[in-house]
């Protein structure tokens, strides 16, 4: 078990940062954070997952003690920060530590920051100070201040996608109940990018079926409620694959829970299908050629030009010419030139564009059934008529 001497912070993301480093993965120090570092400074845009993280950090550093002796919590509109720094300057009384926090720390400039920044330049070893982001955006300049500062540290509650599945493994192998591998599988694919449900959920199976139970996939379903939002790749991987179905449920994942706009969803397929165009050429072979054609800098990461390329070889200039020409119908559809609902609209040009992928990899074309949007999907352009969809 590592100490705060040891100048380590541990966050539930599973990084350990120095006390002047920057800490990431949601979530909370899992170790006491009293005494490595005199401040921490807590950020993200999920406010969820913000709150929690200071509500993690503070319990760590209140520990045992009284909190009404120990604890001093800051916020409102018609707060002063001097206030803030006021009280990290006062000694703690009956007690061998005072925490002090301040809330929503976005709401205000860095020139109203400054008191805290001050305070940090000679602060007390009995004071604890954290300071949690959100009410709006952090002052760039605070932020960097507030790192040079000896004594700090940044816990970034930010979890990117490649972090997802780790974050949420090492979140629910810390559950007090125990889920199945199948029951887990589950659980990640029907959050998505919603992690902020996971802790919610964790507690209600909890008080549902008790600490230490084992929870299948049949004792989760009835408490995972509606699905999350999903990462716009998800989308377009599996039209590259040529997946209808699960295409088609990403879709509405997109538009549902993720509430994006259907022009914005038109907007993420013209650029993945411009990508490939963009690339569709005999002088491009190489994957650095790729990601110079897409403008992409040196030194960042060439994987989304690999996959262009890739999708470019299958679809041919002739696949990538008709998706292009589907993605132009569906602008058209969408602007009013038929009278379908964008839902439908979209649909419609999700199953083209798979038509193509799949034709492009030699895959054989589903069954046709009854369905209205089947039977739109496979035999109607969206931009090549009017009136509605058979049904």
């Amino acid at each position: 078990m590592s100490t705060p001497d040891e100048g380590a912070e541990a966050t539930s993301g599973g990084r350990a940062r120095g006390s002047r480093g920057s800490s990431r993965g949601a979530g909370a120090p899992r170790q006491p954070a009293a005494g490595g570092a005199n401040a921490w400074l807590v950020t993200g845009e999920d406010a969820s997952l913000l709150a929690e993280a200071v509500a993690n950090l503070v319990n760590e550093l209140v520990g045992t003690a009284e909190r009404s002796l120990v604890l001093e919590d800051f916020s409102g509109e018609e707060l002063d920060v001097a206030a803030v720094a006021g009280a990290c300057q006062t000694p703690p009384f009956l007690a061998d530590r005072r925490v002090v926090v301040l809330r929503e720390a976005g709401r205000f400039t860095t020139d109203q920051l400054q008191p805290l920044l001050s305070y940090l330049e000679g602060p007390l070893p009995t004071t604890k100070l954290v300071v949690g982001g959100g009410g709006g955006t952090l002052p760039a300049k605070f932020v960097n201040a507030f790192k040079a500062l000896p004594g700090t540290a940044l816990v970034n509650t930010d979890v990117s996608g490649r972090e997802a599945h780790t974050w949420v493994t090492e979140r629910i192998a810390r559950a007090p109940l125990t889920l199945a591998p199948e029951a887990a599988s589950m659980v990640e694919s029907h959050l998505g990018e919603d992690l902020s449900r996971l802790s919610a959920l964790l507690s209600t199976l909890e008080a549902a079926y008790g600490t230490g139970a084992t929870i299948g996939s049949e004792e989760l379903e009835p408490y995972l409620g509606q699905p999350g939002s999903v990462p716009p790749w998800d989308l377009t991987d599996a039209i590259d694959k040529g997946e209808t179905e699960e295409a088609l449920t990403v879709l509405h994942r997109l538009m549902e829970a993720g509430a994006r706009h259907p022009l914005v969803v038109l907007a993420i397929l013209h650029r993945h299908f411009g990508s490939i165009l963009r690339v569709q050429s005999p002088g491009i072979t190489s994957e650095a050629e790729a990601a110079e054609a897409l403008g992409i800098a040196r030194g960042r990461s060439t994987f989304p030009a690999r996959k262009a390329l890739d999708a470019a070889r299958r679809l041919g200039p002739r696949g990538s010419g008709d998706a292009i020409t589907a993605l132009a119908d569906a602008e058209l559809a969408l602007k009013g030139k038929l009278d379908w609902g964008p839902e439908v609209v979209l649909e419609v040009l999700v199953a083209r564009l798979c038509r193509l992928s799949r034709a492009a990899r030699g895959a054989p074309q589903p069954a046709r059934t009854n369905t209205a949007r089947t039977n739109t999907a496979g035999t109607n352009r969206a931009g090549s008529g009017s009136g509605r969809p058979r049904r």
